[in-house]
């Protein structure tokens, strides 16, 4: 099996790898294991430093890396180098606040002492998706390896250069090798490496079928997993909200990463009174983005990642259009089998369409009209994803308020939805369960184990007891 670096844009292939054979996956495996006898019992100032490092040469070699990911998954440049300077702050954030969340938790009981250790598990798999090839990566590496753990990292297919690169970043930071390893291998050999006992857990960010996969297989095994899967983000904007803002933010929402974004916002539900002024202004700031070659400055969004997903994509707008939804801005293939998809608006989106009840993972913005804010909520609702949401309001108690009503595992007030390592990033219903990021993401791959020392017993006592 080859595994082929393949540039959208260009519809060349870059590069081809041979496939990894289990024999030498589980060769990487057993280093791995044997890796982390010794990684757990170093000391947090020593993965600090290393981290801080991995930080370094991020930034250092931001330039190269955009390059890559432009080549491989269409990013444009000026978009990478951003996504690379996110992962440097998120390594130095957990270099610098890993052993204070990680610290031992006194528990006051009957006991002498009591508390809750974090204790590291061993190797976790990590299986990413192509979309953000570094962030989804470093999201998980950086607290997984600061708490003691070492990680296997099954990245997409398509973006095989960037995961050798970032094997590469943490090798040359001084990581143990051993501690983190790209496998390049297909999904079929995931199953095998999640059955095997030196796997302890892992982590996927990626499709919901996927996500049900993995999901069956560690359930088997009883084994720790966190999903972060699909999304269909609900961008509410209220009557008494700033149009203006609203909608020129809501464009740059659906158009992160030309679409391809799990907390893109893709359901606009705006209360009726402003509903004609949004999309009037919402599709004017659509217009205005650039599109063209990733590796050109000017690019504001390139091709999507592969043509067979522009392919699907223009299916499903087609599909709703038949089932009633109606155009409000023309854009999608110039020509079927290629891979740049220009922004869609589609109004009039009612449930039983493909565009009401499935995610778009592309430049498709669904248009809802919402009566009243109570609408709004239950819209947002309506949908079997969870992930994030925002409310727009100029009342911005009001805003938390609802905030709270929204189904998802983060709600923003006039701002983005967004992810940074300060706040936890996950999902419910079927955008996944668990938690990266923050805290919270550094604990799920721990033995949150309790201790507990009795008090002394005077030899006297012990003897009456007796």
């Amino acid at each position: 099996m080859a595994i082929e670096s393949f540039n959208p844009y260009t519809g060349r292939t870059v590069r081809r790898f041979r496939a990894f054979s289990w024999t030498k996956t589980e060769r990487i495996l057993s280093q791995a294991h044997k890796a982390f006898g010794e990684w757990r019992t170093t000391a947090f100032a020593h993965r600090a430093t290393l981290m801080r490092r991995a930080a370094e040469l991020l930034r250092e070699r931001q330039d190269e890396l955009a390059r890559l990911m432009a080549i491989e998954m269409g990013k444009p440049v000026v978009d990478g180098r951003a996504e690379v300077v996110k992962c440097a702050l998120t390594c130095d954030y957990y270099a610098e606040h890993a052993e204070h969340f990680l610290a031992d938790e006194e528990i006051k009981t009957e006991a002498q002492h009591s508390f809750i250790s974090h204790e590291p598990i061993g190797v976790v798999l990590a299986v990413m998706p192509w979309n953000f090839p570094f962030w989804q990566v470093v999201r998980f590496a950086a607290p997984a390896l600061m708490a003691g753990n070492v990680g296997l990292l099954k990245h997409a297919s398509n973006v095989p250069q960037c995961a050798l690169a970032l094997e590469q970043i943490f090798h040359d930071a001084g990581f143990p090798p051993a501690t983190f390893r790209t496998l390049l291998i297909g999904s079929d050999l995931v199953s095998k490496l999640i059955e095997d006992d030196r796997v302890k857990a892992v982590t996927l960010t990626g499709s919901e079928p996927a996500g049900a996969q993995v999901a069956a297989t560690a359930g088997r095994e009883i084994k720790k997993t966190v999903l972060e899967l699909g999304g269909s983000d609900a961008f509410i904007v209220l009557a008494d909200a700033d149009v203006e803002l609203a909608a020129k933010t809501a464009a740059q929402a659906r158009m992160i990463n030309a679409g391809q974004s799990c907390i893109a916002a893709k359901r606009f539900i705006v209360e009726k009174p402003v509903a004609k002024e949004f999309v009037a202004k919402m599709k004017a700031h659509l217009l205005a983005f650039q599109t063209g070659d990733p590796l050109d400055e000017a690019t504001q969004y390139g091709p999507l990642a592969r043509p067979d997903l522009a392919d699907e994509l223009t299916q499903q707008v087609a599909d709703s259009v038949k089932q009633g939804a109606k155009v409000e801005l023309f854009g999608g293939q110039s020509k079927p089998g290629t891979a740049l998809f220009r922004p869609v608006m589609l109004t009039h989106v009612k449930p039983g369409q493909r565009a009401y009840e499935e995610e778009f993972f592309g430049p498709v913005a669904i248009i809802l009209e919402a009566k009243d804010a109570d609408d709004a909520i239950r819209l947002a609702n309506d949908s079997r994803f969870g992930l994030g949401g925002s409310i727009w309001t100029h009342d911005v108690k009001r805003g938390e308020q609802l905030a709270r009503r929204v189904e998802a595992g983060a709600v923003f007030v006039n701002s983005m939805v967004k992810s940074s390592p300060e706040m936890p990033f996950g999902g419910v219903k079927k955008s996944g369960y668990g938690r990266e990021l923050s805290h919270l993401g550094i604990r799920e791959f721990v033995n949150q184990k309790s201790v507990w020392v009795a008090k002394e017993t005077k030899p006297e006592a012990q003897k009456k007891v007796e």
